[in-house]
C-alpha cells in the first residue's frame, strides 16, 4: 500500500463537515477508494507547512482518526458504554495540537472522540487507539507485554514495532507511508479490522509471546 503525498485536493468521503477547520476537512477526506484498485490517497495538508511538527505527522494524525472507522472493538472496551473513543499518545508527543484539531467535533456511531497523553504505560486506561512514540523505543517490549490482552489498537512508527507485537506500524519511504499490520497482535487484543484496510496493507503474523 502506498499513501502518496500530493497537492491534489480530494473530495470528502463523508458529508456535513465544518469547512472552517482544515484539519477536520482533511480528516473527513482521508479515505478515497478509487475504482477496483481501492487507492488510499491523502492530501498534503498544506496548513502543516512552516510548523515545527514533521510533515508526516499531520498525515499520521488523520490515519489515527480514520483507523476508528475500520476497527471493531469488543463491548467491554468502553466503560461506561457511552464513553468517548480515546486516541492516546504514549511518550513524547510528536503531534502537538494536530490530534486535538483532527478529532474536534468528530463522532463515530454517535460516540465522540477524545485525546489523551500518557507518560507511563501504567497510566493507559480506557484507551482504544494508542500511538507509541519514538521516545519509547527502549521500553517497547515491556509496553507490549503490559498491554497484552487489552482491547487497544497499538500504533507506532518505531522500526520493527509490528514484529515486536504492535498492531499497526507506519513505514515511511521516499515520502510514501505504508502500513504493516500484525494480525496476531490484533487477535491478542480481540480486535477486528476491515478487509478493505487489510488488503491495502502489508500483513505479518508474528507470534505474540
Amino acid at each position: 500500500m502506498e499513501v502518496l503525498i500530493t497537492q491534489a485536493p480530494i473530495r470528502a468521503a463523508r458529508e456535513g463537515f465544518d469547512p472552517r477547520s482544515k484539519w477536520r476537512e482533511r480528516g473527513r477526506a482521508a479515505f478515497c477508494f478509487l475504482g477496483l484498485g481501492l487507492l488510499w490517497i491523502f492530501s498534503a495538508l498544506n496548513g502543516a507547512r512552516g510548523q515545527t511538527v514533521s510533515h508526516e505527522y499531520p498525515l499520521k494524525a488523520v490515519f489515527l482518526l480514520n483507523f476508528a472507522q475500520f476497527t471493531d472493538w469488543p463491548a467491554n472496551a468502553f466503560d461506561p458504554p457511552d464513553a468517548p473513543l480515546v486516541i492516546g499518545v504514549l511518550g513524547d508527543d510528536p503531534f502537538g495540537a494536530l490530534l486535538d484539531d483532527a478529532v474536534r467535533d468528530e463522532t463515530l456511531n454517535g460516540r465522540r472522540f477524545a485525546v489523551q497523553r500518557y507518560h507511563r504505560v501504567a497510566d493507559v486506561n480506557h484507551c482504544q487507539i494508542l500511538f507509541i512514540s519514538q521516545s519509547e523505543i527502549k521500553r517497547l517490549d515491556k509496553i507490549v507485554e503490559s498491554l497484552k490482552g487489552k482491547p487497544i489498537l497499538t500504533v507506532s512508527d518505531l522500526d520493527g514495532s509490528a514484529q515486536r507485537g504492535v498492531c499497526v506500524q507506519f513505514i515511511t519511504d521516499n515520502n510514501k507511508i505504508r502500513l504493516r499490520i500484525n494480525i496476531d497482535a490484533l487477535k491478542e487484543a480481540n480486535l477486528e479490522m476491515s478487509s478493505k484496510l487489510l488488503r491495502l496493507s502489508e500483513i505479518i503474523t508474528a507470534p505474540i509471546k
